[in-house]
């Protein structure tokens, strides 16, 4: 049986490039897997997702109004699918977290989702939240904070590399707004590497 699959971490721990590795290894054995990223994080351009690293590959956009299994009902009456791949899954409403999950039990196609845990306040997303309680299958990505511990929270800094502490939980932004840091130095609000 298929089964719904979250992978999680904290900013900067190859998310996307693991995903997109994930669909190669899909591709080179000429399974067909359909990738969906949100709307709102359209830093890459519409309708991509790229890595740090310069992988990048079509996506198919989503937003909080998408149903995933209606789209695949339909795309399945003239399409096979192998599998089914997510970025950003934090930005997933509860009833489209269901929707995914319908899918691993209705069509039997597995769903790998990639995304962060919590925000900017150490608080979970709605998505996140709904992913790590109905996943079958949890599976984090490590990254490290400056110090060389894990790093497992995501402190916001402003344009001057200052600790954001309010403000809106949805904020999208790369290096120039977010680094991974350890529960400690996310407390502290510091960091010592320079924004890029």
């Amino acid at each position: 049986m298929a089964k719904l699959h979250f992978y999680y971490s904290a900013m900067n721990a190859g998310k996307s490039t693991t995903l997109l590795q994930s669909a190669h290894n899909y591709y080179e054995r000429g399974m067909k897997v359909l990738l969906f990223t949100p709307v709102i994080d359209n830093r890459s351009g519409k309708n991509k997702i790229s890595s740090r690293i310069g992988l990048e590959a079509t996506a198919i956009s989503f937003d909080k109004d998408f149903n995933f299994l209606a789209y695949i009902k339909e795309y399945l009456t003239n399409n096979l699918i192998n599998c089914i791949l997510l970025d950003e899954g934090q930005f997933l409403e509860k009833q489209q977290v269901k929707q995914l999950s319908d899918i691993t039990i209705e069509h039997n196609i597995p769903v790998l989702v990639y995304g962060l845990r919590s925000d900017f306040q150490g608080e979970p997303f709605e998505g996140s939240k709904y992913l790590l309680a109905w996943a079958e299958n949890l599976i984090e990505l490590r990254t490290i904070c400056h110090c060389g511990k894990k790093a497992t929270m995501n402190l916001r800094v402003d344009k001057n590399g200052q600790p954001v502490r309010i403000g809106e939980q949805i904020e999208i932004g790369g290096n120039e707004r977010y680094l991974a840091v350890c529960r400690k130095h996310f407390n502290e609000g510091k960091y010592q590497n320079k924004i890029c």
